[in-house]
């Protein structure tokens, strides 16, 4: 039914496992499915699961439900799932949708009812429970002027059962998503493997002259080709002096001889991402200055990687990496010491060159939920994406690879993917 292999069961089985040793005693948790959310007339979005549910079920689909009371009673209340009914009706004109067998088998839940039973079975679970975990979007940077149907639940269970203790679920799902299971890494591996198949499809074809968007074609050609859903984000695909946007993402300008193009993408399979950044040279061979920019880069990046082990932060790994930065960007004549002795701490002075962070968790979400407090751990998975940006030269270079910790250094996701210049020279010239 879904484009992806199936996932062992086991994973999800072991994530509510886990789940269970948070809560408080005599507690249900319930989770919801992402809403489908409209365009214009009778148009909509494609479906995306809410992470917390898939990573708790496993089931990708809309109007679902998933209730987990470890202390029930009732052993048929321990963990309930509740799907959208299907029939005939409904498989003429959406497909094929989970079975409440094919749901059993996807999560590991045995007991699995239609959603439509849902308004019946929830009054028997409230009359014994005292504490109630509702989720919610508590992302860092999370912002939704949307009322999401978490949001529309949570008001609605308080309306109608408001004596009951109610708990945050998100802080939880945070410590429990952010040290990765092997099955988890390796599903990122599969993403990061589509992803270097992009980027092997693109090297060839760049060339004076192509689009930006003809680069994006031939990448999601690639990511769907090999079961992946698609990009893990809005592709970056920027040409010259589009680089130093950030955030650019039109892709709609032609890429000019001697310039670069820094092509941020990442492909995601079975709701897991990748994110990759590599720059390219349009005329296939990077010039002096564009060599020693980019060699900069790659040499912070090699630096950040000695600093994911655990114990670190990234507070302290970041202001680390500062320093790197500031003598790579002396030795390329951006900055004096002067600059640097001078400069207002709050402000430091290699941000006119470098302005965002280097490495965020990745996951299913590419900027993943996790407490950037915490002291890294084995099985937390990072990007690490250092970059610089000179805007009066239009050049902008960044670099990304995804690295897992491990108990004893680090794993390189993608560290049979081209990042040395010869090596990317050497493919735009594999026709």
């Amino acid at each position: 039914m879904l484009r992806y292999h199936a996932i062992d069961s086991s994973l999800f089985i072991n994530n509510r496992k886990k789940l269970i040793q948070y809560l408080k005693p005599n507690s249900l948790a319930i989770l919801n499915a992402n809403d489908i959310m409209p365009t214009n007339a009778d148009g909509i979005m494609p479906f995306r699961q809410n992470n917390d549910l898939f990573y708790l079920s496993g089931i990708d689909q809309e109007e679902t439900k998933l209730v987990i009371y470890p202390d029930a009673p009732k052993n048929g209340w321990k963990e309930i799932l509740f799907i959208k009914k299907t029939n005939e009706h409904i498989a003429i004109w959406e497909g094929q949708k989970y079975t409440q067998e094919a749901a059993q088998t996807t999560s590991g839940i045995t007991n699995v009812y239609w959603l439509d039973e849902f308004d019946a079975i929830l009054p028997m679970l409230m009359s014994q429970v005292e504490y109630v975990y509702l989720n919610s979007n508590e992302h860092i940077r999370a912002e939704s002027p949307v009322e999401t149907r978490d949001m529309r639940f949570t008001a609605w269970c308080k309306h109608k059962y408001p004596l009951h203790k109610y708990e945050r679920l998100a802080p939880i799902m945070h410590q429990l998503r952010v040290i990765k299971s092997e099955i988890e890494i390796d599903l990122i591996k599969q993403a990061c493997s589509i992803t270097e198949k992009g980027l092997r499809r693109i090297l060839p074809m760049i060339k004076p002259g192509v689009m930006e968007y003809e680069i994006e074609a031939e990448l999601i050609h690639e990511f769907i080709q090999n079961r992946s859903r698609g990009f893990a984000y809005a592709p970056i695909i920027a040409s010259g002096t589009n680089a130093c946007v950030l955030h650019y993402n039109s892709n709609n300008q032609a890429c000019q001889a001697g310039t670069t193009i820094l092509a941020d993408f990442g492909a995601e399979y079975a709701n897991y991402c990748s994110d990759l950044t590599r720059v390219i040279p349009v005329s296939g061979r990077f010039t002096a200055r564009q060599r020693a920019v980019y060699n900069a880069v790659l040499r912070i990046m090699h630096e950040a990687k000695k600093m994911l082990v655990p114990g670190n932060d990234l507070n302290t790994y970041h202001q680390a990496l500062g320093e790197v930065v500031e003598k790579e960007l002396v030795q390329l004549g951006l900055l004096h010491i002067a600059d640097i002795n001078n400069q207002d701490l709050s402000k430091p002075a290699y941000k006119k060159y470098f302005m965002h962070g280097i490495s965020h968790h990745l996951g299913l979400d590419v900027h993943d939920v996790g407490n950037i407090y915490k002291k890294f751990e084995p099985g937390m998975v990072f990007t690490v994406e250092p970059g610089i940006y000179i805007r009066e030269e239009g050049l902008g270079m960044r670099l990304e690879n995804n690295i897992v910790i491990r108990e004893n250094g680090i794993e390189d996701l993608m560290a049979t993917i081209p990042l040395e210049i010869d090596e990317i020279e050497a493919l735009m010239y594999q026709k």
